[in-house]
């Protein structure tokens, strides 16, 4: 259990402090992202993912982001599922520094991988969640251009460390109330990773409620430290997002 916790404290530490680092630019959005997961199971084995996130900016207004993505579960074992899948992606000009040089939007397709391990100790739940993803990001050479005319290949690994708990009982089941919180950190690789390494972190606090085993619904505060591929003016550039969380689950036999 310590070593859980100190893992968490430090991929926390880590982002927090690669974003407090001088000489750097830093803009500010507030976002909200409502979000929907779902999945069908096909056998005790295997399912079908389906995921639609509608990202926000200035809350609810204005367009951040666009995110679709499906993916294959095979359940391993009781605490191990596996996913394979494919997301489409489109980003929107937003915000004060624009992510696209050319404040343009742009799509991504992406390939992924995830392994999650899932356990419980006393009334807290926890995962930890792993994902490589192979992302065809749209660019554009010139300002002029309408659409993208390259798709250059960006690799990311992701991990997210997730813990919850009921308000009341041993478990989350039917009709409870529950807490959760979460941290996730992006690193980039490969040749074509540009000034973000530390592609960004996600954290969240949560509270949620479970109708049945098929449905429950949770939502809270999210912060989102962005850093971009590019520099401006030799300076690199985070953004610091903060907002609202929803997220949805259906899950069907």
């Amino acid at each position: 259990m310590k070593v859980k916790y100190f893992f968490f404290a430090f991929i926390t530490y880590f982002s927090w402090s690669t974003h407090a680092q001088n000489n750097r630019l830093q803009t500010k959005e507030n976002i909200g992202w409502y979000n929907y997961f779902g999945t069908i199971k096909l056998s005790k084995k295997i399912g079908i993912h389906t995921e639609y996130q509608w990202r926000r900016d200035n809350i609810i207004t204005d367009w951040q982001q666009s995110l679709l993505r499906v993916g294959l579960n095979y359940q391993a074992s009781k605490g191990i599922l596996l996913r394979a899948g494919y997301g489409w992606i489109e980003t929107f000009n937003y915000g004060e520094i624009p992510l696209n040089s050319f404040g343009k939007n742009f799509t991504e397709h992406r390939v992924f991988q995830m392994a999650q391990l899932s356990h419980a100790e006393n009334n807290l739940s926890f995962s930890h969640r792993f994902m490589l993803e192979q992302r065809f990001v749209g660019r554009y050479s010139l300002p002029s251009l309408s659409k993208e005319d390259s798709y250059p290949l960006l690799h990311r690994m992701r991990y997210m460390f997730r813990m919850q708990a009921p308000f009341v009982g041993s478990a989350i089941s039917d009709k409870t109330p529950f807490w959760a919180m979460y941290n996730e950190v992006f690193i980039g690789f490969g040749k074509n990773v540009q000034a973000n390494v530390f592609d960004q972190n996600r954290f969240g606090i949560l509270l949620g409620y479970q109708w049945n085993k098929n449905y429950r619904i949770e939502a809270g505060y999210l912060n989102q430290i962005l850093q971009f591929g590019r520099q401006v003016n030799g300076q690199p550039v985070f953004q610091n997002n903060q907002g609202i969380l929803v997220n949805a689950y259906l899950n069907l036999d």
